[in-house]
């Protein structure tokens, strides 16, 4: 999140208005529901993940191990075990 000035973007009647309720103070204005944007939508990190996560699921299936594969991708063991529940391959 980058900051910016009130007076960069705000009408000084407006800057005056909100210095009564917080002045000197930070404030976050939350985006309208309509704007929001889900995890991962602005980067490609999901995409990069669910690849991923078919990957090490598909080699399970070919038979490496929990083990295995939870070294390889510097995982626990568990995290592993829950990706290869959550894959449909």
């Amino acid at each position: 999140m980058k900051y910016k000035k009130a007076q960069d973007v705000l009408p000084q009647y407006m800057i005056e208005d909100l210095q009564k309720y917080i002045e000197g103070g930070y404030l976050y204005i939350p985006k309208k529901e309509e704007n929001k944007k889900s995890w991962g939508e602005n980067t490609s990190t999901k995409d990069e993940l669910n690849k991923r996560n078919k990957e090490i699921a598909k080699k399970h299936k070919n038979g490496k191990t929990i083990e295995e594969l939870a070294d390889e991708y510097y995982l626990t063991g568990y995290s592993i075990r829950r990706i290869i529940k959550k894959v449909d391959l």
